[in-house]
């Protein structure tokens, strides 16, 4: 008999982890992961042109659950085939633009940057994820750590995707910039590196700030959350709308560390305009001496649409 709980199908990817987990706990669901691996050359083709089947799995799952969290391109059509097979059974809720017809889930749940509308689309502003203030709490004394009258920076460094290539020389004027400004007289800055962060470029962080700051080396969940706990003030490279949402939740000042992209992108645009818009982020690059201070109402989204979520689940008699 199948369970209410959420199955959860990623790319094992940490930020695509975030959403679906914050999810399954935002909606109470006991869950479990499920890392999507496809056959051969079905890895490069795009969901629309692929069959719908459970044989283009490398491994078959175990499937015991009412509700299927997907979120990425590869768990489109596992997420559509388990539907498919188990029909009103089961209530598919799928992260992101699936780029295939919108009817193959209950709920889609899409950035508004993405630009995407349907009868069964739920639109976030910026991503949804696991974090809350709370879990952001109890991790505040991890990294033990003493103001000294000095206001603290959570530095958070990502990594190379298909819009930003973190050249050397782009990340030398980042970490110039960002020693100018945040002198150590004043300052404490954590620098925390992500799940995408080249190892060289967190040995260039330790070798940049570590005399005067704490450059934590390690992929360390705990730190992150201490950080963002301890902060003044956060710092984001703008590579990731996933860690700029994660960061909202706090209230707290947010600076983005901006790069030359490779490529232009209007959903980024769009992401960054709709941030500014609502008071959340400035962009580092624009001050060369002093630093501003502000407020804004904490971004929760992953709370906010929970209740019209649960409302679809009642009416498809999954609750």
């Amino acid at each position: 008999m199948l369970k209410l709980k959420a199955f959860l199908l990623t790319q094992g990817m940490h930020g695509m982890i975030s959403q679906t987990e914050g999810l399954a706990k935002a909606l109470n669901l006991n869950f479990t992961h499920h890392t999507v691996k496809l056959k051969g050359f079905w890895n490069f083709i795009p969901p629309k042109f692929t069959p719908i089947s459970e044989n283009l799995l490398k491994e078959k799952f175990i499937f015991d659950s009412r509700v299927i969290i997907s979120c990425g391109r590869k768990s489109v059509v596992p997420s559509i085939a388990l539907k498919k097979k188990y029909k009103n059974q089961v209530f598919n809720i799928h992260i992101q633009d699936p780029k295939v017809s919108l009817s193959n889930f209950d709920i889609i749940i899409c950035p508004e940057h993405d630009g995407l509308i349907g009868p069964n689309v739920i639109t976030t502003k910026g991503s949804i994820h696991y974090l809350t203030l709370d879990e952001i709490r109890k991790n505040s004394s991890y990294l033990k750590i003493e103001k000294e009258n000095k206001k603290i920076v959570a530095f958070i460094i990502g990594g190379p995707n298909k819009h930003y290539g973190f050249s050397e020389h782009d990340i030398d004027k980042m970490f110039n910039k960002i020693k100018t400004l945040f002198m150590p007289d004043k300052y404490k800055l954590i620098v925390i590196p992500s799940y995408r962060t080249p190892k060289e470029i967190i040995d260039k962080a330790y070798n940049t700030f570590s005399h005067n700051h704490l450059v934590v080396k390690k992929i360390d969940k705990k730190a992150y959350l201490s950080s963002l706990s301890l902060a003044d003030i956060v710092i984001v490279t703008c590579d990731s709308t996933s860690m700029i949402s994660e960061a909202a939740i706090t209230s707290k000042p947010i600076y983005i560390a901006n790069m030359k992209a490779k490529r232009n992108s209007y959903r980024f645009q769009d992401f960054y305009s709709k941030f500014k818009e609502m008071k959340i982020i400035r962009d580092l690059d624009t001050y060369k001496d002093g630093i501003d201070l502000w407020t804004y109402q904490k971004l929760d989204e992953t709370q906010r649409i929970v209740p019209l979520i649960k409302e679809r689940m009642k009416k498809n008699g999954i609750i």
